[in-house]
């Protein structure tokens, strides 16, 4: 028996195998099929009370993975030895065997390592020596439905000698399972005669080729799973950083040095002592919170959810601490751990590549680039990767810590993988020079390098050396952002916002971004943006504002960097205001001109706000896939525009009459109508809906506004591609409670609301304007979702039907938004606009909320002029422009409390009713 069950404490508290043995022997009757269910019965009793003697050990010891992971697969083993044993002896014994009627059962995948969670597959082969008898068959099947019938989940092959080798041969996924193979019961000559073929007909000369198909999988599997360690929900198994790295890691070392368990990867010269330590950590600890998720899952799950990980936190003990709760602490050890699989796999890689890799080739990552000479500054050149000379170079001189990546960034270079467990282990070196003024000079080429920042600071911050050099940002590390709109965790955040930067800068994402491209050009400190976006979230997880302390922290770091006075002010700045531009973009009426004004007054130089763009830009971006869209940039660019305006031309607002009758002279030449016919458009349409709307939207309700001449109801959709959304227009007689009857038909029928604007013409018809999205921020386009929507309003709008029921009868599509605490918070302002009262509700997000927030505001008998509809994954911002039905900002104090009791009442989902 391998020595991982030998360790396991108690194992006949898990399960007593002589005790069952001799109950099923002790089994009355001779029809096979009846005794098969009597045992059946028995053996899933003592599966069950193994599974919770496990579980219990679980909550007793949940940092104790692999012990749990092997008590798993040793409770397996004795039910399959049982079952063989009464299968073969009592149901359908071999009364006089031959040659052939030999069979084996052996363990493959996880099940043949000996680690399986309580939910894991198993995964068992059944091997004969020629082809298979009717005996054998018979024994296969009735073991397949037992195990069926106990609730196992079997993955199984019935394979000859022969079948097995030539199978192996072709195929390297089951290559790979048997090489885990592990004995479990049967004839131990077969196995031994197999496992010898397996390593002579199938192992031998196949050694290079073997990894490079490992390592390929390993790759492709990368990308699949989003090619990071570092999302915010990673999946614990398949992820990078996980526990198939190790695993592969194991299989190579297996294939290639024929060891049997992970510590003789020491004595094969593939880890060091203290890495081993690391790799035994590292699995241990994934295998713990593995076999929690399947246990508080009850079935087979791998990934580290929001709402599992809050659990798990709690079950293995951590403990809240100021300015980081429990989750997040765990959560942070996680990403420790996938960061330390990723060291080790790159420092087994390398000695690969000195055995086995083909000339001029190698298993590790590629080069960035460049032919390189072979020698720099000292540093040695080792097949195209930068070296070091001795053991001993980063002590002789510890500011070539920074020079290593410096010269690696310069030089298009690869660092050696030897030379990053080197200077990991001499990171502390760092402390002694973290202010001499070369360090610094090296460290800030590296942050602002027209080349690759992105990439090398990556590997600086695998080495440790990034945190070391910076102890502000080594305090971010791994650490991650408990919510849903973050997908990284704050150092690779971070680190890839500064890579978006760079390839805005050297024009790779024109199409993406064309405003900041172009503005890129135009800026005078790009050093002082470049640390910016290294300093903006520096700050998170200190329990205040982020902004503020990270503020702080840029007036202390820059002129460490050798920044200016002035560039130190501008970085300081930056930090302190990175939020301000989405906030007045997202949040906001862009058509009310206090909004820009106020912006304007704030950035107070042109220069500001052309950094601030560029921040923002990487910012959002950088939060992870899907996150930035086209309308958002559509509102960057509006925002710009107009501040730019402002900024250049004064504070004071291009004549209102001015920009009204542009707007109106290219809408007529727009839609090509006769005088008379486009004189009277403008006597119906009031002033505000020329200033609010941009000109494709007033060129589309005009010719909506025709199509529809006399009748009571109209709508249009319009899906447009280039801005990630569609424009939904109603035309209708204007009643009471109009917005929140057409924001909960929208809601019942899959959209998202990000904006609204409401207009009455001056003979009472509403034209209402909304932006939808689907539920990921696409487009809403798909022309029966669309049809569903018309009809939706329509009934809607015409009282059929009771649209609370329907809005109720809806599944919630968010339920991981359960995992976070958020309190919902009313903001009331009365000088954010000159003629509106602005209104904030920040709340969770769910379906309808908007259509409840609404219905709140008609209870409270206001006129909403505009809703603006910002989402930060679970946490929703809706901002309501309203006036009293008078058409005056709200003023009475009794008045405001009654409309932030009622929304505060709605925000918290303890209404959801419609007007009678």
């Amino acid at each position: 028996m391998p020595s991982r069950f030998d360790s396991l404490p108690q194992r006949r508290a898990i399960i007593d195998r002589r005790a069952l043995a001799d109950a099923l022997a002790a089994l009355e009757g001779t029809d096979p099929i009846a005794l098969r269910g009597t045992a059946t019965a028995l053996l899933k009793a003592a599966l069950d009370a193994g599974r919770a003697e496990i579980g219990r050990r679980l909550i007793e010891h949940p940092s104790r993975g692999l012990e749990i992971a092997a008590a798993q697969a040793f409770l397996v083993d004795q039910i399959v030895r049982l079952l063989h044993d009464f299968t073969t002896q009592r149901l359908y014994p071999a009364h006089n065997p031959t040659a052939a009627e030999r069979l084996t059962i052996i363990a493959v995948g996880g099940y043949g390592r000996g680690e399986m969670a309580p939910y894991s597959d198993v995964d068992i082969g059944f091997l004969t020596p020629w082809k298979q008898t009717a005996w054998a068959e018979r024994v296969i099947e009735t073991m397949l439905y037992a195990l069926w019938d106990l609730g196992l989940k079997v993955g199984h092959s019935s394979r000859s000698l022969d079948e097995m080798v030539r199978q192996a041969k072709a195929d390297v996924t089951i290559r790979t399972a048997l090489l885990e193979a592990r004995y479990v019961w049967g004839d131990q000559t077969l196995y031994d005669e197999a496992a010898h073929r397996f390593k002579t007909e199938v192992q031998a000369d196949t050694v290079r080729t073997f990894i490079t198909e490992k390592l390929d999988e390993r790759n492709a599997r990368h990308k699949r799973m989003g090619d990071t360690r570092y999302a915010v929900e990673p999946n614990v198994k398949e992820a990078k950083g996980g526990l198939r790295d190790l695993h592969t890691l194991f299989w190579i070392g297996k294939y290639a040095y024929n060891v049997s368990e992970p510590g003789e990867l020491v004595e094969a010269g593939l880890l060091s002592r203290a890495e081993y330590r690391q790799f035994n950590r590292a699995e241990n600890f994934l295998w713990a919170v593995r076999c929690h998720l399947h246990s508080i899952a009850r079935r087979a799950e791998d990934r580290l959810t929001f709402d599992m990980q809050t659990e798990i936190a709690r079950r293995m003990r951590f403990a809240d601490r100021p300015g980081k709760s429990k989750v997040e602490r765990f959560m942070q050890y996680y990403f420790i751990q996938a960061k330390r699989v990723g060291d080790l796999t790159g420092v087994f890689l390398a000695h690969l590549d000195e055995k086995f890799a083909a000339r001029g080739k190698r298993f590790g990552l590629p080069m960035l680039g460049r032919r390189s000479p072979r020698k720099l500054h000292g540093f040695t050149v080792d097949r195209g990767r930068l070296a070091i000379p001795a053991d001993d170079f980063f002590q002789a001189d510890p500011v070539r810590l920074i020079e290593l990546f410096a010269l690696a960034d310069l030089h298009g270079m690869e660092v050696h993988p030897l030379t990053m467990r080197v200077a990991a282990r001499d990171a502390k070196l760092v402390d002694d020079f973290r202010a001499d003024p070369r360090a610094n000079a090296l460290f800030l080429d590296v942050l602002t390098s027209p080349r690759d920042p992105e990439t090398v600071l990556r590997w600086m911050n695998e080495a440790g050396v990034f945190g070391r050099f910076i102890p502000d940002f080594g305090r971010v590390v791994a650490q991650m952002q408990f919510d849903m709109y973050h997908h990284y965790t704050v150092d690779e955040h971070t680190i890839r916002a500064i890579g978006l930067l760079s390839r805005i800068e050297n024009k790779t994402l024109d199409e993406d971004h064309p405003l900041a491209s172009a503005v890129f050009a135009q800026i005078v400190s790009r050093r002082a943006l470049y640390v910016a976006v290294l300093l903006h979230d520096i700050a998170k997880g200190r329990g205040g504002d982020h902004s503020v302390l990270g503020a702080e922290v840029a007036h202390r770091l820059c002129p460490r960097f050798g920044l200016t006075e002035a560039e130190t002010e501008a970085v300081a700045w930056l930090v302190r205001h990175h939020l301000l531009m989405s906030a007045t973009a997202f949040k906001r009426d862009l058509s009310d001109f206090k909004t820009i004004l106020d912006y304007a007054e704030t950035v107070q130089s042109a220069e500001r706000l052309r950094l601030l763009l560029l921040l923002t830009v990487v910012d959002i971006r950088a939060v992870g896939p899907g996150v930035w869209n086209s309308w958002k940039r559509q509102l960057l660019t509006a925002l710009y525009e107009s501040a730019e305006e402002v900024l250049r031309l004064g504070h004071k607002q291009k004549g209102r009459e001015e920009r009204i009758a542009a707007k109106q002279a290219a809408l007529c030449e727009a839609l090509g109508w006769d005088e008379t016919r486009f004189a009277t458009l403008l006597k119906r349409m009031p002033d505000p809906y020329w200033v609010a709307e941009p000109d494709e939207v007033l060129v589309q309700n005009a010719r909506l506004i025709e199509r529809a001449g006399t009748a009571q109801l109209s709508i249009d959709t319009r899906p447009d591609i280039a801005r990630g959304a569609t424009l939904v227009t109603v035309y209708a007689a204007d009643h009471p409670g109009l917005f929140y009857r057409i924001a909960g038909a929208i809601s019942l029928a899959g959209g998202n609301i990000i904006d609204a604007r409401i207009h009455t013409t001056r003979d009472g018809m509403a034209l209402d304007n909304f932006v939808v999205q689907d539920p990921v921020g696409a487009p809403f386009d798909d022309e029966t979702q669309l049809k569903r929507l018309r009809n939706g309003i329509e009934d809607a709008l015409a009282a059929r039907g009771r649209l609370v029921d329907k809005l109720l009868a809806k599944p919630l599509s968010r339920p991981r938004a359960s995992a976070f605490p958020i309190a919902p918070n009313v903001l009331i302002e009365n000088k954010a606009s000159n003629r509106f009262t602005v209104i904030e509700v920040n709340a969770r997000d769910r379906p309808a909320l908007l259509h409840q927030l609404a219905h709140a505001l008609f209870d409270s008998k206001v006129t909403i002029h505009s809703a603006h509809v910002a989402t930060y994954g679970e946490r929703a911002v809706d901002t309501f422009y309203l006036t009293d039905l008078t058409g005056d900002k709200i003023a009475s104090t009794t008045k405001l409390r009654g409309i932030e009791r009622r929304l505060l009442t709605a925000a918290q989902g303890e209404t959801l009713r419609t007007a009678a």
